[in-house]
């Protein structure tokens, strides 16, 4: 998976004064917590920009003045209420042996038959929630469409791996294909020779 480093400086005052003053400077208050203590600091608002602003999931390497480096996850954000500043950001510390929970984006591949002929396509699961180690963990789930006809759908148990843990139902509808009034009856030679043309919904929540 693929990694954002940020920036920060540790942050040795913790309390609601220096987190306000943090704030005013247009810096933003954070915790690594999972391991040994939690790990205070501080760090430039736009750092977070690439990890927060995106529909891609990223784990981040936190990397402070002080010449400390932590590889994490994101855990919780939380913005103003009134200006959507990040206000607040938890991470929790990832290790080689130790696995993390992580929802990773869906991205439907090819070109529907199905809604070709006239159905509607339902992208049910945009993201999905996985359990593994933290060198096993996927930037994202690549879901064919290429064959998807009207009625048909595509469940979670054709993702199954053993290098992770989906925690969802193996029946999970990740994507369908619904009939409509104005449906055409799906042709079996229908889509054969073509290439893909991407998704017929953008994976992006």
């Amino acid at each position: 998976m693929k990694s954002i480093t940020i920036k920060g400086s540790e942050r040795e005052i913790v309390g609601k004064k220096a987190t306000k003053a943090l704030r005013n400077a247009g810096k933003v208050p954070c915790v690594v917590y999972g391991g040994e203590k939690p790990l205070h600091f501080s760090a430039n608002e736009l750092s977070f920009r690439d990890l927060v602003y995106t529909p891609n999931a990223h784990t981040v390497v936190v990397e402070l003045e002080n010449g400390t480096k932590v590889d994490a996850i994101m855990q919780d954000i939380q913005f103003h209420p009134v200006t959507d500043k990040i206000i607040h950001v938890d991470f929790y510390q990832l290790f080689p042996d130790k696995e993390v929970t992580m929802s990773i984006p869906v991205r439907l591949q090819g070109s529907s038959p199905g809604v070709k002929n006239g159905g509607g396509l339902l992208f049910r699961k945009r993201k999905l929630s996985v359990k593994a180690l933290p060198g096993n963990l996927v930037d994202f789930f690549d879901v064919d469409i290429s064959e998807l006809k009207i009625g048909d759908n595509i469940k979670v148990e054709s993702l199954l791996s053993e290098d992770f843990t989906l925690l969802h139902p193996d029946n999970t509808v990740i994507v369908q294909v619904k009939t409509s009034r104005n449906a055409a009856e799906d042709e079996e030679e229908e889509g054969e020779g073509e290439e893909a043309e991407g998704a017929e919904a953008p994976a992006a929540e």
